[in-house]
């Protein structure tokens, strides 16, 4: 029986404008390819920052300028990500499967997850969308719109919003038919529109969440035997960009909790990764790991020559 593996792509995989994504995603399908022609079964999963917070920016300034453009809430901004971003995707997919002469589909499943109203996340937002702007910017914009703005890893400011823990991913049956089918999916774009449910239905909310976070869930649900999550650098370091950096080629749930207590792992860019790949190996059968790798060494790294391992 094939290995089931949720893949989830980090920003790197994706570009910051439709027509830079476009020629990226080319690159991005060939490991992703590499994996389908070993024989994993592949689900995959992306981010969807700067996209969302491009099109929300894009809508709201247009919506201002008046002319009857209709405002646009946050949650429908993220399944117009969870769209493009997927078109994108599996048309380079899809293009790469042809050209090995690999008889499989790969289709983008536009996915509901479903968070709880009283999540504290949305007392406290904290996940970054959109561009990256100075100080002076950020300050202005915060005092025109009353958005949040925090400082991002040194490389400026972003807006926040909302991150709460994802709980239910409404359409996992639909994937798991896919995949068992031989299919390709693409699902939880974006971390997922996040949604509630009330006593008349699912209803979107204005939130962002995590990628890592919705990955591990449905790594957990469709029993998948590994979670990867592939991001900019090849394993996981402690004392991370000193002198006496380490990197890591594994790392046990105890491991990881002694990092996290030292604060080796940055809020917003490592932290969210580790956390995820502890909450997949926690919840999940014996046996089944996490990996944490960059996205053109994701093969490699399933054959244990890089990327870092979590294991029970």
């Amino acid at each position: 029986m094939a290995e089931r593996i949720v893949v989830a792509l980090g920003g790197n995989a994706l570009g910051k404008t439709p027509e830079q994504q476009l020629e990226l995603v080319k690159s991005t399908a060939k490991p992703i390819v590499d994996l389908v022609e070993k024989g994993y079964e592949v689900i995959i999963g992306h981010g969807n920052g700067p996209q969302v917070g491009m099109i929300n920016l894009a809508m709201e300034f247009s919506a201002n300028k008046g002319g009857g453009t209709p405002f646009m809430p946050f949650p429908e901004c993220g399944a117009m990500t969870q769209g493009y971003i997927g078109y994108h995707l599996q048309q380079a997919i899809q293009e790469e499967l042809k050209r090995r002469g690999i008889d499989k589909e790969c289709a983008t499943v536009v996915t509901q997850v479903v968070v709880s109203e009283d999540d504290p996340g949305f007392q406290h937002p904290t996940k970054p969308v959109g561009s990256f702007y100075t100080k002076e910017e950020a300050e202005k914009i915060a005092a025109e719109k009353g958005f949040i703005f925090v400082e991002d890893a040194g490389r400026g400011y972003r807006r926040v919003v909302p991150s709460p823990i994802p709980q239910r991913i409404v359409e996992r049956k639909v994937v798991e038919q896919l995949v068992a089918a031989g299919d390709i999916v693409i699902t939880v774009g974006g971390g997922g529109i996040p949604v509630v449910e009330t006593p008349e239905g699912l209803k979107g909310v204005a939130a962002v969440i995590d990628k890592d976070r919705a990955s591990a869930l449905l790594a957990r649900d469709v029993k998948a035997d590994r979670l990867i999550i592939l991001t900019a650098v090849d394993r996981v370091s402690i004392n991370f960009n000193k002198p006496d950096q380490v990197d890591l080629a594994s790392m046990t749930l105890a491991d990881c909790e002694r990092y996290i207590g030292e604060k080796q792992f940055a809020p917003g860019s490592m932290l969210p990764k580790v956390e995820s790949c502890m909450q997949f190996v926690r919840d999940s059968a014996e046996g089944c790991t996490a990996l944490i790798t960059s996205l053109s060494r994701a093969a490699e790294a399933l054959e244990g020559k890089t990327g870092t391992v979590i294991t029970r």
